[in-house]
This record gives structure tokens, sequence and C-alpha cells, in this order.
């Protein structure tokens, strides 16, 4: 290799990224010991940004184009370095080149149920998921910001943050949307677009836009899940309470007696134990039962038949009499009921 090939290569004509994977947000071009020569080209593509740094200091911003590399296409750089027009040395200066397209499918989900108050329950606790997506759209802020001068910078190292934001902003989503808990899951919509819109400028203090966010589920802890049931059928039941308890009583008589026949213990001891035990729960039960009953058998009983007219009352009279002659009714059958259907003419 002769000494113009060596010098040669220590010089770059071309800057360019063609993005290698799904993964890279910030890419830092390679310079080692390289200088850019005056008068290179720089391409940069379509979803991509390109930034010019000058001794840690953020010079000038390319969007998608062809460039050629000069004073008048770098001013900010041509100020910092105190160049004249006609410099035209070679020059050092970091280049970062940044994906600006979407990162979709990113998921946030709760690791552990967040409280977020509800007008029908006041607080409670619940779990949700979804994913969301987003760009780079402010490149020198998410340098200044995040990735500094990393030689990479990827989807993975800012996953962790992104979803602390996306979570760190729910309670105030469901909040600000009004919705109670009992219609979170036909409203996800509605939830989604507010959570974006809480947490949309946490992420555009990065230099981020968040493009899109969906709610996939929302559900409670299992232990608040089987005291939400209850409510509800207790709100399906209504004033019912007494044939509720009637149900209850007798759903829990086939477990009562398969436990009895068990028996509590070993031995005759254990079944006298669990016999009495039978029998008193089946006492309690029976009143339970008796208590659901006695509101019907009282409705049963409270009809009160219509009062009969005079004429009503001679006809049966005749009747009366006539079955007396026959033998069918005896003297004192006879006077009682005579007696009975004359107070009611008085």
């Amino acid at each position: 290799m002769g000494l113009m090939d060596f010098i040669k290569k220590q010089f770059i004509d071309i800057l360019q990224w063609t993005e290698q994977d799904e993964e890279t947000l910030v890419w830092r071009f390679p310079m080692a010991e390289m200088e850019i020569q005056y008068g290179a080209s720089l391409t940069v593509r379509e979803s991509q940004i390109a930034v010019f740094v000058n001794e840690g200091q953020v010079a000038d911003v390319f969007g998608p184009g062809m460039y050629k590399l000069s004073t008048q296409t770098l001013p900010v750089l041509t100020y910092l370095k105190n160049w004249d027009k006609l410099f035209e040395s070679p020059f050092k200066s970091d280049v970062y080149f940044f994906s600006t397209r979407q990162r979709l499918d990113q998921r946030w989900g709760t690791q552990q149920p967040v409280t977020i108050r509800d007008k029908d329950f006041g607080a409670v606790r619940l779990r949700a998921f979804g994913n969301y997506a987003y760009r780079i759209v402010d490149a020198k802020r998410f340098h200044t910001e995040v990735s500094g001068t990393r030689e990479r910078y990827t989807v993975q190292d800012l996953d962790g943050q992104l979803r602390g934001l996306m979570l760190q902003h729910i309670s105030d989503a469901v909040a600000q949307s009004g919705i109670p808990f009992l219609d979170l899951a036909a409203n996800q919509i509605e939830v989604a677009k507010a959570l974006q819109a809480a947490t949309a400028p946490a992420f555009e203090a990065l230099g981020l836009k968040l493009e899109s966010v969906t709610l996939q589920n929302v559900s409670l802890p299992e232990e608040l899940q089987k005291i939400l049931d209850q409510k509800i059928g207790m709100g399906m039941i209504g004033q019912n309470m007494g044939q509720f308890m009637q149900y209850q009583a007798a759903q829990a008589l086939p477990k009562m007696a398969e436990g009895v026949g068990q028996g509590g213990g070993s031995g005759v001891a254990g079944d006298a134990m669990g016999l009495g035990a039978g029998l008193a729960m089946g006492q309690v039960l029976a009143q339970q039962l008796q208590a659901g009953l006695a509101p019907a058998a009282a409705a049963a009983a409270a009809p009160v038949a219509p009062a009969q007219s005079a004429d009503e009352i001679m006809a049966l009279l005749e009747k009366l009499g006539d079955l007396k002659a026959r033998g069918i009714l005896t003297d004192e059958e006879f006077a009682a009921k005579k007696a009975e259907l004359l107070k009611k003419l008085g």
C-alpha cells in the first residue's frame, strides 16, 4: 500500500446509514482517527435525521436528503470552529444518525395492581395492559436528554423508562375519562385516548411523540373480583333478601349433609360431634327457610273473602235446612252454622 493510498483512507467522503435491524434508535458514524473531507456527501434517508456534534455541542441537524458538506451547509459548525468562507480543509466532528420510524407494538402493563378512584366503589385496585407506538421527532433533544454520546442506543434501552411513564399516568387517565370501573371494558378506546393525552407531554420532554395507545384488558385482582361478583349478585337480587337467604340455605344443605356423613372426627365421639353440629346447623337453616317462606305464607293468607249479601245468606240457610232435613247435618251443626250466618246479617 502506497503512502497516498494510506492518506486517502484517512478522509471520509461519504456519510450514510443503512439500518440493519429494528432495534437501533441512534447510531454514531464510526470516525476513529479519520476526518471528514470538505465537500463530502451526506445522505440522510427517509425516516432518518443526521446530527453533527462538535466537542459535545449539537451543531447542524439534517433531515432527509443529499447534502454536500461545506461552510454553507454547515453554518453552525462553521461558526463553532471559526471557519472563514474559504476554509476547505478536512475536519473532525461526531455524526449521529437517528431513526424516526414508528416503533410499533411496544407493550405496557401493570405488574402490580394500581389504585384508582371510582365513583361507584370508592377506591379500586386494578390491572391493565396494552401496547403503544412512538417515534423520535426532536433529535437534538433526544441526544441531549437521552442517548448522549453512546455509539448505539436501542429500543430496549428505552423500554423500561417509557413503560414506567405509561403506568405512572394510568390513574390520571381513568380519572380524567370519568368512566366508572364497571364500564371500562366497554369504553377501552376512550380510556386509551385519555391515557395517550395524559402521557404525551412526558414523551415530548424526551424528544419523542406518542403516536398511539391501546388498552387491551382491564381486570381486578382475584380477591377483589370475588367481592365484585358478590356485589353484582346482591344488586341483581335487589330487595328479595329473604329469597336470597333461602337459596343460600338450600345450597348449603347438601354440603352440610356430606360433612355430617364424613363426621367431625374419628369413632363414635367424632360421629356424635358431627351429628350435633349438623343438627345445630340444620336448625339455623330451617329458621332461615321459615323466615324466607313466612312472607310468602302471609301474602297467601292475606286475601279476604268479599262480604255476602242478605239474599245469598238466606239462600245458604235454605240449603242448610235442606241438608238437615235429609239427615246430612246434625241439629248441632245446623245450629252453629245458622248462628254464624245470622251474625253476618246483623
